[in-house]
């Protein structure tokens, strides 16, 4: 449960940000579509089991949580903090009434990119105040992690780097990748995470990986020279996110693939050093990247992002991204390393927490490619 005093820390925080731009109310949308449920729970303790819901966050005044009227018997809404619970026919049109009502004259909305449905938006957009694009500013709002989010952020990392070894342990040539993934999954089922995971594979023959993420095969046996680069995320029971992967290869590495892995090495010994408060996003990705210098690769995305109850959050760890890191920002690092003829690639996770000195590693496995041969730690 989260404790009052959090509750109060994060309306706060919220409240103070909307002063600071002039808005009147904060609508958070959150959505069923994965790595996108976490806002609202992180604003109202709600935990979504389809659909999607509304938090109404003014600045003077008590929150108000919304949710669809065919979503009434989905999810336990007493779960929910916010005390108000409306269920409309379309939330959008309630949200514009209730906005007007009030003289709100900026009413800044968290989901406009991704998470909002467009017919709520079209709704919404017809009332006689600005909308205010807020995906940013709220995401930077929660990237700090107070002390009672550490360790559930901990938590759901050491959740998910049992999962890797749950796999490397299920992991032999001939059983498919969809089998090898599975005793992990069931692993994250039965530890709580519902249905919070999002796991996929890189994976290639002769020691090297196709660059484009797929669903693991549940046909195909795997050979032994084939490179398996599983990207397990999930969402622990506390509803944070933790990304982690290393590749898995039992006739090992290609000559190719073991250059960008000598690269990597180097990579998050650039992310350890530069993942300081006080340097910028731009700064990390410039140090990070970097160690890919001389190799005739590109970035397939970005370098990383800001990791919590949404799975990928502001600031963006790439090029021209000034934002400052601040302690205890919680960042996932992981450069998607493509060669330039698009044909081959590299890739590995690892989930970094800010620091005055550097960026804490949060796991302790090493920066290698595994055979499937080594004992998971005591």
């Amino acid at each position: 449960m989260v404790s009052q005093a959090e509750i109060k820390r994060r309306y706060q925080a919220i409240r103070e940000a909307l002063r600071r731009d002039d808005v009147d109310v904060l609508i958070v949308a959150g959505t069923e579509y994965t790595g996108f449920e976490g806002a609202i729970r992180w604003v109202s303790g709600f935990r979504m089991v389809h659909r999607y819901a509304y938090a109404l966050i003014p600045v003077s005044g008590d929150p108000v949580a919304v949710f669809p009227t065919e979503a009434r018997w989905v999810g336990a809404h007493g779960e929910c903090w916010i005390e108000e619970q409306v269920f409309a026919d379309t939330p959008g049109a309630w949200m514009r009434d209730f906005a007007d009502g009030r003289g709100w004259s900026r009413v800044a909305v968290y989901g406009l990119n991704y998470a909002m449905p467009v017919r709520d938006y079209v709704e919404l957009a017809t009332g006689g105040f600005e909308i205010v694009d807020y995906d940013e500013a709220f995401d930077l709002v929660r990237a700090v992690k107070s002390e009672e989010e550490l360790p559930l952020v901990r938590s759901s990392f050491e959740l998910n780097e049992l999962g890797f070894w749950t796999t490397l342990l299920a992991y032999e040539p001939g059983k498919t990748e969809a089998a090898i993934l599975a005793p992990a999954e069931e692993l994250f089922v039965r530890s709580g995470t519902t249905r919070t995971t999002q796991n996929m594979v890189l994976s290639g023959p002769h020691g090297s990986a196709g660059p484009e993420f797929k669903h693991p095969d549940p046909v195909r046996p795997t050979e032994a020279d084939d490179l398996l680069l599983y990207s397990i995320e999930i969402a622990g029971p506390s509803g944070y996110w933790a990304e982690f992967a290393r590749p898995m290869c039992r006739a090992g590495l290609s000559p190719l693939s073991s250059r960008i892995m000598e690269a990597y090495q180097e990579c998050f010994e650039r992310a350890r050093v530069s993942l300081r408060a006080g340097n910028t996003a731009h700064d990390v990705h410039t140090s990070v990247f970097g160690a890919f210098a001389g190799l005739d690769v590109k970035a397939g995305h970005v370098t990383g992002h800001s990791i919590d109850m949404t799975m990928v959050a502001h600031p963006r760890i790439g090029e021209g991204v000034d934002t400052v890191l601040e302690e205890n920002m919680i960042i996932s690092i992981h450069p998607h390393v493509v060669t330039l003829d698009e044909e081959n690639c590299l890739y590995m996770q690892e989930t970094f927490r800010v620091t005055k000195n550097g960026g804490e590693q949060m796991s302790s496995v090493p920066i290698v490619a595994f055979d499937g041969t080594e004992d998971p730690p005591e």
